[in-house]
Formats: C-alpha cells, structure tokens, sequence
C-alpha cells in the first residue's frame, strides 16, 4: 500500500502548485477546483492508506512518529476542507497544501515497519485519545496558518494574491482602488477562519486530554501525573483557553489576537515534537 501513501503525496503537491498559480491567475475558478481536487484524492488516499494499515495491524495506526504523522497530515486536510465549503481562500489552501506537503515528506523519514504495540498502548482508548487530540491538532494547525496569513494580508492591504471568495462566487474579479471592499474581507475571512478552527481544536483537545487522563488512569492508576507531556498539552490548552476567552469575552481582534493564534501552535508543536526528543516521560515511546 505505498502507492496509497505516494498518492496522497502527489495530490497534495498537486494541489500546493494548482493553488500556487490560483494566488497569480486572473481566471481563479478553475484552478481552485483543481487546487480541492487534488487535496480531496490525496486524503482519501491517505484514508484508504490508514485503513489498510489498521487492518494489517489489527489496531489503530496511531502506536508510533510515523504513523502519528501520517494521521496529522489526514487531519489538517481534512479541516481545512471542511472550512473552505463555506468560503475560500486561495492564500490559506497553499499554505494548507505546503503544510501537508511537508508533514507527509517528513513522516516518510521514518520507518514505516507494522509493530506490535508495548503492553500500555494496547488500549481502546488510544483510538479515542490520539484521534482526539490529532483531529484538534489538524483545527489548531489550520488555525495558525490563517493567523499566519491574516498577519500578513494586515501589513499588504489589499493586495490580488490575498483575494477571498465566498463558495460558488466567481473569484476572477481583479482588487483595485476602485474596489475597495475586497481586502477587509479578506483580513475579516481569515479572522473568522481563525476563531473557527481554534474552536474547533480546542473542543476535539479538551477531549483528547480528558480521554488520556482516563486511559492514564486504566494503565497506570493515576488520572494525571504531570509528565512532561502532560504537563506541556495542559500549557497548550491554557494559551488556547486565553485566546477564546480574549476573542469573545473580551473582544480582542486583530495582532493581538493572532499571536496568541501562534503562540498556541508553538506549543503545539513542542508538545508533539519538543517534549518526545528534548524531555522524558511515560509518552517516550511516541517516536
């Protein structure tokens, strides 16, 4: 099944140069269909890829580094997907594409060798628990690169590259001074884009965390025992708490807004990566 896994890699390159040229193209149309397609064919690959691999094992693809990125890369795509139903934005699906791009040509470092789990992984709940908290992550990813991209359409204004398109709108129409409206759309789409996702993950890493804390309850009798894994989801659920609390309790717009976004996803990432290669703990075989 390593034609399923290549396949998703091509979609996905296919869809990062397909919405590359979409940034640039004044007939938008068509390469954004192009742009979803191949992020559509290179998902459902990897889903096809997933599967074979969880029958082949007899458990859930989720025991190791590989196929933890395997199913992060699956997650973002499909988030984003999600999201661009509604409305497009050419910017964030290059961004999107690139970072399942890179996801995928890292998790292919990796040995892709079927091994049986060690005794504390053989749990139903780790499909509960990795599923939830990667499908979060895939919400949180997706919500940085919008952040990401929001901060940098605020400092350009409006500017062609960064046009959005409401689903089903033709989105060939050129931003000009005379035009006005385009580029606070396009800042306010991506905020919006923003405070979806991010309330998205943060839903899916609550549960995720709650369903570990029973599972570490089951395997080693304690529902928390601050390991550094632990300890660093809890940081990242904290900066993520702080943001929807500034977002819409407080009011919070804009920079501000945005960094705390980035800030989230720092975490994030040192939270999956930092914390198995810098520190040790219980979650030390998740390499």
């Amino acid at each position: 099944m390593t034609l399923a896994f290549n396949l998703s890699l091509i979609g996905y390159l296919a869809a990062l140069l397909f919405a590359a040229a979409n940034l640039v193209a004044r007939q938008q149309r068509r390469l954004a269909q192009a742009s979803t397609a191949g992020l559509v064919v290179g998902v459902l690959a990897q889903t096809v890829y997933m599967v074979w691999r969880w029958l082949a094992a007899g458990r859930a693809p989720f025991g190791n580094m590989f196929e933890s990125l395997v199913l992060f890369a699956w997650a973002i795509v499909v988030v984003y997907l999600a999201l661009q139903a509604r409305r497009q934005l050419p910017v964030l699906g290059v961004s999107t594409a690139l970072l399942a791009v890179l996801v995928l040509a890292y998790a292919s470092t990796f040995e892709t060798n079927i091994e049986p789990l060690m005794p504390a992984l053989r749990s139903n709940w780790l499909t509960v628990h990795v599923f939830a908290c990667f499908l979060g992550y895939g919400g949180l990813a997706v919500g940085f690169l919008s952040s990401i991209c929001y901060l940098v359409a605020s400092r350009k204004g409006r500017t062609v590259p960064l046009r959005a398109a409401a689903a089903g709108e033709d989105p060939g129409r050129l931003v000009t001074p005379s035009n006005p409206p385009v580029g606070a759309e396009v800042v306010g789409a991506l905020e919006s884009a923003t405070d979806k996702t991010i309330a998205f993950g943060f839903l899916f890493l609550t549960v995720g965390i709650l369903s570990g804390a029973v599972w570490a309850n089951s395997a080693w009798g304690t529902y928390w025992s601050w390991d550094p894994k632990e300890t660093w989801s809890l940081i990242t659920w904290f900066i993520y708490a702080v943001y929807l609390h500034c977002r819409f309790l407080r009011g919070w717009r804009g920079t501000r807004a945005a960094w705390i976004s980035v800030l989230g996803f720092s975490a994030v990432i040192f939270t999956y990566f930092g914390v198995n290669y810098l520190l040790s703990g219980l979650h030390s075989y998740a390499k």
